[in-house]
């Protein structure tokens, strides 16, 4: 049975509402939709992981005196032993340094960092299906032309790179937009955790068969099927996502009075101040950016060179390298998915208060991998530990898309896509840091470097869940509330 929230004395309660319509439902409809966007978003982003293992092959071998950083590196002709089949038209190899790497690596997040404040706000006024259809139709676009760009130079890389990460800086965070009017209080977790966990199956998926692609048809063809996946799912954006239910087309009147009614206690205001003061002095708040901050700094560190770290230390092939690389985030679908669904019977069954669930799995998405990060350099050694170690570390991680991921639903539903905004920009704060910092401690030692970035990774995140705990709250906040706000 669902049920609707109401307050006393602070603490979230709930009270029965007429059930909904379950799985067939338009709002487990839309999950999905986001859930296919979010992997196509994630394969583009996650795509030159794999595909820099066959793009920088040439520089384990000494460069010629006259190559360029910015140029093809290697080919057939440079190359008349090798068998022609080894290359495919168009993929050329670069000179580019493990720093370069780790700029090209980064350069996404500094994009997304750009528009995520500014798109949130935007979107809670404008509506967010336009604008997160063009930014899942622009890093698309902009995915198809990233081989071309690499041959004319890494600098124009670069710029892609910046350029996709703006677009889908747009895309990401109106989602909690969507949500905060279509996902009824008791389903958030679930709701949101389908559509979140379409990042780590996409992830999986781009792991586990970029490898394949590369060798069979060349590293360039990462980039065509991915972004020519993403121009598909835009079809499917626009047609079925609608920023509310009561102008969905297809939506039952049982479903939308549903939902209409579970969020009615939840003030709505098509224009709006923001509270910035107030949300600049709310420790609550500030617990909810550590949180992200803590995560995105592993999750960006996995993300973006576990292809590399199992490629260099367990010493296996590129398209070996991919399928373990792949394994981590089948886990981390999962347990997206499953920490969702408990979080939500949790709740639905009054068995722990709404701030005890999101602590509790905030707690073991950030300590379990940390725990297993510490782990990690010491059983270098043991292929299997090794593996299993690598697939705990993002599937535990994954645990926080049920406890501080979705908390500003909880403590100002009514700007939860402008705070969503900021929560994402600390994190890809962090990941930028983090994927730097990786790129330097390996480059000056890579057994010890390994070792200094897992530590330093298990350290922010102990650091985050402290302050987490210590201030985050669930209860919607005063500066958050309508009455606050009076003035247009």
């Amino acid at each position: 049975m669902d049920e609707k929230p109401s307050t006393r004395r602070g603490v979230p309660h709930f009270l029965p509402v007429l059930p909904g319509p379950g799985l067939c439902s338009v709002r487990y409809g839309l999950a999905v939709v986001m859930h296919l966007s979010n992997l196509s978003m994630i394969t583009q982003r996650v795509g030159l992981s794999i595909a820099i293992i066959a793009m920088v092959n040439g520089t384990q071998q000494p460069a010629p005196a006259n190559a360029s950083a910015d140029g093809p590196l290697a080919g057939p002709l440079q190359h008349p032993s090798r068998p022609i089949g080894e290359f495919h038209a168009g993929t050329s190899v670069y000179a580019w340094s493990p720093e370069t790497q780790g700029i090209l690596f980064s350069s996404i997040s500094y994009g997304i960092l750009l528009t995520l404040i500014p798109s949130g706000y935007l979107a809670g006024i404008f509506g967010a299906k336009h604008m997160l259809g063009a930014g899942l139709l622009a890093s698309s676009l902009l995915s198809l032309c990233t081989p071309l760009a690499a041959d004319l130079g890494v600098s124009l890389v670069i710029a892609i790179r910046v350029a996709q990460g703006m677009a889908q800086g747009m895309a990401w965070t109106g989602q909690f937009t969507i949500w905060a009017k279509w996902a009824p209080p008791l389903e958030r977790s679930k709701l949101t955790s389908i559509a979140g966990s379409g990042a780590a199956l996409g992830s999986s998926l781009i792991l586990c068969v970029g490898g394949l692609i590369s060798q069979a048809l060349g590293w360039p063809f990462i980039f065509y099927i991915f972004g020519g996946v993403g121009c598909v799912c835009c079809l499917l954006w626009f047609t079925v996502i609608y920023d509310d239910p009561t102008r969905h087309p297809c939506i039952s009147l049982r479903e939308q009075e549903h939902i209409v009614s579970s969020l009615a206690q939840q003030p709505t205001s098509p224009r709006r101040s923001v509270p910035l003061g107030a949300m600049a002095r709310c420790l609550p708040l500030w617990a909810i950016f550590s949180g992200f901050f803590s995560h995105f700094w592993l999750c960006t560190v996995l993300v973006t060179y576990l292809p590399t770290y199992v490629s260099s230390v367990l010493r296996v092939s590129i398209r070996e390298s991919g399928v373990l690389s792949s394994l981590p985030f089948v886990a981390a679908s999962t347990c997206t998915v499953l920490g969702g669904q408990l979080a939500d019977f949790l709740l639905s069954r009054n068995l722990l208060r709404l701030v005890t669930v999101r602590k509790l799995f905030s707690a073991l998405g950030l300590l379990l991998p940390s725990l297993c990060a510490v782990a990690l350099p010491f059983a270098a050694s043991s292929y299997v530990t090794t593996v299993v170690l690598l697939i705990l570390i993002p599937g535990t991680s994954n645990l926080c898309d049920a406890g501080f991921i979705i908390n500003t639903l909880d403590v100002a539903p009514r700007y939860a896509s402008f705070l969503m905004g900021i929560s994402r920009g600390f994190g890809l704060l962090a990941g930028i840091i983090s994927s730097t910092a990786t790129g330097f401690l390996i480059s000056q030692d890579s057994a010890s470097g390994w070792r200094n970035v897992f530590f330093l990774a298990a350290a922010v995140n102990v650091f985050g869940l402290v302050f987490y705990l210590t201030f985050g709250r669930a209860e919607i906040q005063d500066w958050a509330k309508e009455r606050t706000l009076t003035r247009l």
